[in-house]
C-alpha cells in the first residue's frame, strides 16, 4: 500500500474501533442486505486497489448504501447512510 492508502486505512480502522461502536446505528447497506459495512468494504478496497484505483468502487459502495437507505424508508429501521467520511444517521418509518 502506498502512504496515502495506508493513512486512509489507519483512519478507517480507528473509526471502526473507536467511533462506530459508540454511534448507535449501523450501515444502511448492512442493515438491508447483511454482510460487511461500508467501512469494511472500503477498507478492503483500499488494501487491494490503493487509494486512487479504489475511488470508483468506493463511490459504488456509497451509492449502494444510499439505495439501501431508500429501500428502508418504508420500515421502522434506524441506521446510517455512509455518504462520505462522516456517517449520516437516519430514521425511517412512523413518526414517533
Amino acid at each position: 500500500m502506498n502512504p496515502a492508502a495506508r493513512a486512509a486505512d489507519l483512519l478507517i480502522g480507528a473509526y471502526q474501533r473507536r467511533i462506530s461502536p459508540r454511534k448507535g446505528w449501523s450501515c444502511a447497506h448492512r442493515v438491508a442486505h447483511g454482510g460487511p459495512s461500508c467501512s469494511a468494504v472500503v477498507r478492503d478496497v483500499l488494501r487491494r486497489r490503493g487509494l486512487f484505483r479504489g475511488v470508483v468502487p468506493t463511490a459504488a459502495q456509497f451509492l449502494a448504501c444510499h439505495r439501501a437507505a431508500s429501500l428502508l424508508m418504508a420500515t421502522q429501521v434506524q441506521g446510517v447512510c455512509c455518504c462520505g467520511p462522516i456517517p449520516l444517521p437516519f430514521r425511517f418509518g412512523g413518526r414517533g
